[in-house]
């Protein structure tokens, strides 16, 4: 082989490695509020990462009730981050719950069980804690694949 045909074989195979690896990299998107100290979505691939949600409604305000209304709009919360980002409960992966109280199991569970198909829940952990932040009872975070 001439060394001319040599060094070209030799920079189109690098190239295509180089393109190779880029194309397997995912891109990762920060989608949050401006002015907040966290991403309230990060997606890398076909991947979301949702931020812990707090029970608040759309003023920002904790919903009275205890820990079911606040799971109810934590699940509702949640609910509506994935739509915006292209994916619903039926894709969620992954949930890690806080609890307040851990003694509030069950009724958090009675509650976050309605919002998945009974077929597919997701895999979950579960923990007491020693205080959430603005007084709430309940903090759920999740993973889950786009639609």
């Amino acid at each position: 082989m001439k060394p001319i045909c040599i060094a070209l074989f030799a920079l189109c195979f690098c190239g295509a490695v180089a393109l190779e690896t880029r194309a397997q990299k995912p891109a990762v998107e920060y989608k949050g509020r401006p002015g907040s100290p966290f991403s309230e979505v990060v997606r890398v691939g076909n991947m979301l990462y949702l931020s812990g949600q707090l029970g608040v409604n759309a003023s920002g305000a904790l919903v009275s009730g205890g820990v079911k209304a606040e799971t109810k709009q934590v699940m509702d919360n949640i609910r509506g981050i994935l739509e915006r980002n292209g994916s619903g409960m039926e894709h969620v992966v992954k949930c890690t719950v806080m609890l307040l109280d851990i003694a509030d199991r069950p009724a958090m569970s009675e509650v976050y069980v309605s919002y998945f198909p009974k077929e597919r829940m997701p895999a979950r952990s579960t923990f007491g804690t020693t205080g959430l932040a603005l007084g709430a009872r309940v903090e759920i975070e999740c993973m889950a694949t786009v639609k």
